[in-house]
């Protein structure tokens, strides 16, 4: 089974919420909500990935130093496994836009289970709201 490596990360604004991103139509798992982030490409750090994916994502721009690590999700999908470190940034330039269609969604933590969200992201809620 093929692994895959994708950096997530818990946006978390001035009032305790959580930035939630909705997988846009067209695809996988789409209309489920997610943690912003993505692949990590070759030669990239977790940290570099999720730079660059809140930039091309959002349009926003932050630091590794803003980039803490929290936990991780290892999850076997049907013709994958996938690997995720969870990290927290309460820090970064710019408001976060919707870029590539998805619905952006600021949630308390005590209500993220409200959302449907792919199956590796569900363990992650009880540690973040421990966290906040």
């Amino acid at each position: 089974m093929k692994s895959v490596l994708v950096s997530a990360v818990a946006l978390v604004d001035r009032d305790g919420r959580v930035l939630l991103a909705q997988r846009p139509e067209g695809k996988s798992m789409a209309g489920l909500w997610e943690f912003p982030g993505g692949k990590v490409e070759s030669g990239e750090t977790p940290e570099a990935a999720l730079i660059r994916e809140l930039h091309e994502e959002l349009g926003i721009g932050t630091w590794a130093s803003c980039l803490a690590p929290l936990t991780f999700a290892s999850h076997s999908y049907e013709s994958f496994h996938l690997l995720m470190p969870l990290f927290i940034c309460r820090k970064w330039e710019g408001t976060p836009r919707s870029r590539e269609n998805q619905a952006l969604k600021w949630v308390r933590p005590e209500n993220l289970r409200d959302f449907p969200m792919p199956e590796a992201d569900i363990p992650l809620i009880p540690h973040l709201r421990e966290w906040l």
